[in-house]
């Protein structure tokens, strides 16, 4: 299973390498490009079978072979979009609104209108009677989403997948934040524990955290739901140790945040601000339909930007909780181009319009609904030292917690645990794990992966 899944990936990478090579390449040229550590007579079988496959054809002789994409690839500097060869598309078929909507906010910020939030957008939205996604959309979703679980628990399919699950979301959401981990070395992070060269603290941190969110969701399956223990402590795992208050972390923000390049002013007012997103968890909550669910999450939750940073990344493993809880395929964002989906934001936050960011939500479900179905038929800165210790302070929490420990007993345990670590890390290993501690509340707890019920113990023993 490990050769397979290794042989996948370099696939993908050499499939990801074409979509920078405009006249053919030769196999030295797309080894530099896909950053394969490989021989180049295995290079050539990935090739060849990419060809046999139809994906690739070739040129010229056998010492000056040139191997072309037969796929076509997204032109960020056109808006024509030509019909795919292949089963599934490669490029998104924009709709003229959607064409409009890239035309408006591609204009400088300085010449776009400036806006702030507008309560109508959401306050208007009526579940199961509003639909931002048409019936037809809906069909063709529902078609493209079989997994043949339907009739098992919640969940099934999401743990059937989850190795590769984790690595592909993890890094197609990281990536549409701007993390320039590659999809190998996403994979050796994840699976290995060693983080890519040259790569900062922060990118790294980043799809550590989307591994523990996407594990939080798929074995949450029978219980989250669109309710604010799920969303916040949603955030808290994406957000751990990326904010500069650790309290941040699983809570609505206090604080004014702005719209890089964009004209728009999220709201500022706390009060305002939870109430709002309490709305947009009760609408998610009762719609009745997983994809419409999904997809008004994604535009609604940016829009208000709740919490201080990772907005985005809440909303988009957000969208696969509806889908896990009904067994139906997730989306892991492959291959949509991060010029897009920020555009389509735009027109959500500036305009009001969410045309934009639906063609690229129903393309991104299509590849991933794809992707997933073939494998059914073969199946600031954040502190090095916490991430060197991340794993030995979540243990070490998660057993203070369900051990119900007081401030005591708690403090002498973690004197003792760190009495096994070099002599130079000890106090400072002390402090970090009684900061998480103090840190906790109800919007962060099930960071450690405890229950409500034992952080309600926990909790009581603790302010005694």
């Amino acid at each position: 299973m490990a050769n397979s899944n290794k042989v996948t990936l370099q696939i993908d990478a050499i499939i990801q390498a074409f979509s920078c090579i405009d006249d053919g390449a030769s196999i030295e040229q797309i080894k530099a490009a896909c950053g394969l550590n490989i021989e180049l007579r295995t290079l050539q079988r990935r090739l060849a079978e990419l060809k046999k496959e139809g994906y690739v054809k070739t040129s010229g002789d056998k010492r000056s072979t040139r191997y072309h994409s037969t796929m076509y690839h997204v032109n960020l500097s056109r808006s024509i979009v030509k019909e795919p060869s292949q089963p599934y598309a490669t490029t998104i078929q924009l709709s003229e609104k959607s064409l409009e909507i890239q035309s408006l906010v591609s204009r400088p910020v300085q010449q776009r209108e400036r806006v702030s939030y507008n309560r109508e957008f959401l306050e208007s939205y009526r579940p199961n009677i509003d639909s931002y996604l048409t019936q037809e959309e809906k069909k063709w979703l529902a078609e493209i989403s079989r997994t043949l679980r339907e009739d098992k628990p919640a969940g099934t399919f999401a743990k059937e997948i989850l190795n590769r699950l984790l690595i592909d979301l993890s890094w197609n959401s990281s990536r549409l934040e701007g993390n320039s981990y590659s999809l190998l070395e996403t994979e050796r992070l994840l699976v290995q524990g060693l983080a890519g060269n040259k790569k900062t603290l922060t990118e790294t941190q980043m799809i550590l955290n989307h591994k523990d969110a996407i594990e939080f969701i798929v074995k949450g399956a029978d219980s989250n739901c669109f309710n604010r223990y799920t969303i916040l402590n949603l955030h808290a795992m994406l957000s751990d140790n990326l904010l500069p208050e650790p309290k941040s972390s699983g809570s609505i923000r206090t604080i004014a945040v702005g719209i890089t390049n964009s004209a728009y002013t999220p709201l500022a007012i706390p009060q305002v601000l939870d109430e709002l997103f309490e709305m947009i968890l009760q609408k998610a909550e009762q719609i009745e339909n997983p994809f419409e669910q999904a997809f008004f999450f994604m535009v609604q939750l940016p829009y208000l930007q709740p919490f201080e940073d990772v907005n985005k990344r809440v909303s988009r493993l957000g969208a696969n909780i509806p889908l896990n809880r009904h067994n139906l395929s997730p989306i892991s964002f492959i291959d949509v181009p991060r010029e897009y989906y920020i555009q389509g934001l735009m027109g959500i936050y500036e305009l009001n319009r969410i045309d934009l960011m639906k063609d690229v939500f129903i393309w991104a479900y299509e590849r991933s609904s794809r992707k997933y179905a073939a494998m059914l038929h073969t199946i600031g800165e954040p502190d090095p030292f916490h991430v060197k210790y991340r794993q030995q302070k979540r243990r070490l929490v998660a057993e203070i917690i369900s051990r119900a420990l007081d401030r005591e007993t708690a403090i002498a345990v973690i004197n003792d645990r760190a009495l096994f670590l070099p002599a130079e890390d000890r106090e400072r290993f002390i402090e970090f794990v009684e900061t998480g501690l103090m840190s906790l509340h109800d919007g962060n707890f099930a960071t450690y992966f405890v229950s409500p019920n034992e952080f309600k113990q926990w909790k009581q023993a603790w302010e005694i």
